[in-house]
């Protein structure tokens, strides 16, 4: 294989390749909890669910508000803590209650 051409005055970038002792880390997975209310409405919260979290569908959003509202509380979703912790202040921001814990 021959060299790939370089261009005076540029500099390359070499290209390092994995050792044998590198390591990758995968951040822990958070979720987000929706907690039940007796203040909003179910019409509310499922139309906050959806505005909050752009890939939960009408039908997801009703089944997290239902078992919410049947069990106290519900996983809206689990995702990195940057999006969980974007997702729980979205849902504050609604008038709901929301936590996040390690998932």
């Amino acid at each position: 294989m021959s060299e790939p051409a370089t261009l005076p005055g540029i500099e390359q970038t070499p290209t390092v390749e994995p050792t044998e002792g590198s390591r990758t880390f995968t951040l822990p997975p958070w979720i987000v909890l929706l907690h039940n209310d007796d203040v909003n409405d179910m019409a509310h919260v499922v139309q906050a669910l959806i505005k909050s979290v752009p890939k939960l569908s009408t039908e997801r959003a009703v089944e997290v508000m239902m078992e919410a509202h049947n069990q106290g509380r519900a996983v809206v979703v689990t995702c990195p803590l940057e999006l969980a912790e974007l997702y729980r202040e979205r849902l504050e921001g609604f008038g709901l209650t929301a936590t996040i814990e390690k998932a």
